[in-house]
């Protein structure tokens, strides 16, 4: 899977709180998509409760440790097209990171942001608007 034009989100029980966490790189540097679908998973996620959600620059090590631990639970891409799309594996360094493919978190996701786009499922955030339809007569 290929996201290089998408942003990326791990899904990890965080070494040092022992919690889980799903992190994705913050907007501060200028070279992270500020997507209307990333901020939307931000959103929903916080609006949760579940588990902790930060922005901040994850490094491989971290990731490769915590893949290693037993740690990484999930990792996906987000992006308009495709809302989410699971990474089954990161090569690193001559390596492949395995990584649980379609997991609860990425299904979850999925799930909610597609009902609240075709109206499936509750919009507690206001994002979308209903247009009703106007019959136009000459």
């Amino acid at each position: 899977t290929e996201v290089g034009a998408m942003n990326v989100f791990f899904y990890l029980i965080n070494k040092e709180t022992k919690r889980p966490e799903l992190v994705a790189a913050p907007l501060t540097r200028g070279d992270i998509l500020p997507g209307v679908t990333r901020a939307s998973i931000l959103d929903l996620a916080r609006s949760w409760g579940e588990f902790d959600v930060s922005e901040r620059f994850p490094t491989m090590k971290e990731i490769q440790e915590a893949a290693e631990d037993g740690r990484l639970l999930e990792v996906f891409g987000s992006g308009t097209a495709a809302v989410v799309t699971p990474v089954s594996c990161i090569q690193y360094k001559g390596k492949d990171i395995e990584i649980p493919a379609v997991g609860d978190l990425t299904k979850r996701v999925w799930d909610e942001i597609t009902g609240i786009q075709y109206g499936k499922s509750a919009d507690p955030h206001g994002w979308s608007v209903k247009v009703e339809p106007k019959i136009v007569t000459e």
